[in-house]
């Protein structure tokens, strides 16, 4: 069994749905040594999560953007976690209800994803900053 782990520093995102597998990909060229395995991916942090969905057409992350806005609202009145700003506690509810993970098969070296399929980082702050990923692959 082959285990290999690198961290990645994604550059800062604008706030919304960025398609971030070939980032992810160039990061851990190590997975072309695994023919049947697993890859998972995690981010560090609470205000921006990871999620697997369409790769082909942009839209599909503004409407994400569009409907997570509206559904987990700023400046709720009954928030009380509001001194980091009217987007972080907006930013927390989102990150819990996509997730901080998302796990992959690998197949003959390659993530095996659907064709139209790809990782999402979710950024939920208005300036999240840089973000950091630990990509973590194994298998035979």
């Amino acid at each position: 069994m082959n285990w290999f782990q690198k961290e990645l520093k994604l550059k800062p995102f604008s706030r919304g749905f960025h398609l971030i597998t070939d980032e992810i990909l160039n990061a851990i060229p190590e997975i072309k040594q695994i023919k049947i395995g697993q890859m998972q991916v995690f981010i560090k942090h609470t205000s921006a999560s990871l999620t697997i969905n369409e790769n082909a057409d942009y839209t599909v992350r503004l409407d994400f953007e569009s409907h997570f806005n509206k559904m987990v609202p700023e400046n709720a009145p009954y928030y009380k976690h509001t001194y980091e700003g009217p987007d972080d506690m907006p930013a927390h509810i989102k990150a819990s209800l996509l997730n901080t993970s998302v796990q992959i098969p690998i197949t003959n070296g390659k993530p095996n994803l659907g064709i139209w399929q790809g990782i999402y980082l979710c950024e939920h702050r208005d300036y999240g900053g840089s973000r950091n990923l630990v990509i973590t692959a194994y298998g035979t």
